[in-house]
């Protein structure tokens, strides 16, 4: 697993060649939040990056529910108890393998690797809004109905979970990028996923982590950019 260092957040990466999973440690004062739980067979590693950056870690924070995001979690939590972790209200139904829509719901199936197995109820169901530490949480629906985003209040950095994708260039989720099309395959909605990219995009952020791919700074302009391709390609779905 490969770490990756910048302000206050490192970056964990599993096969960064091949299939780039990420998740990420928050390094506050005395402890580490970790935003995602990789693949079942990153526990270790998360594991072992800790100890080596010499904080516990204290809260499990899910930007949403697919299983190479939350395939870790009962191997982390089993030997971490006291951990808590957070995932939004509408997410924590796709972590019991849920995939029913919810009343107002745009009418597109669930899509993406649901976990049917996952052992570990969340403690704390998150909502737009709600502080974790140093992290303020923003509902970012799109990838998932009950996706959400981190900002990072210090200093602005923005965790955006599968919102946005950063393997072969920025790119909204639901866009395909031919060399890297695993997210926008495993998108419900580009349309939610337009409207969270604009939300995120005037936050201005000077860093960008996301599910798949490298850290990115500065990527403002790149991220307009993304979203006029995604305008473009929901207009060409619809015929326009």
């Amino acid at each position: 697993m490969r770490l990756t260092r910048e302000e206050m957040i490192v970056q964990l990466t599993y096969l960064p060649r091949l299939f780039p999973v990420n998740c990420y440690f928050v390094e506050e004062k005395d402890a580490l939040t970790l935003i995602d739980a990789g693949l079942p067979v990153n526990a270790k590693a998360i594991m072992d990056a800790a100890a080596a950056l010499g904080k516990p870690i204290t809260s499990i924070v899910l930007t949403h529910a697919h299983a190479d995001h939350v395939g870790s979690l009962d191997r982390l939590k089993a030997k971490m108890p006291d951990v808590k972790v957070y995932i939004s209200r509408r997410d924590a139904r796709l972590l019991k393998g849920d995939t029913t829509l919810e009343d107002g719901e745009i009418n597109k199936p669930i899509r993406g690797s649901v976990p049917a197995n996952i052992a570990t109820a969340p403690d704390v169901l998150l909502q737009d809004g709600d502080r974790i530490g140093s992290l303020h949480a923003i509902a970012a629906p799109g990838h998932t109905p009950g996706s959400m985003a981190f900002v990072d209040t210090r200093n602005g950095s923005l965790l955006a979970g599968d919102a946005f994708q950063t393997r072969g260039g920025i790119t909204v989720s639901g866009v395909v990028r031919p060399s890297f099309p695993f997210p926008a395959m495993a998108t419900w909605s580009l349309e939610e996923s337009l409207l969270t990219a604009r939300k995120l995009h005037a936050l201005k952020p000077p860093l960008l982590a996301t599910g798949h791919g490298n850290m990115e700074r500065n990527p403002a302009d790149r991220m307009l950019r993304a979203i006029q391709h995604a305008e473009q390609a929901l207009s060409r779905r619809k015929g326009k």
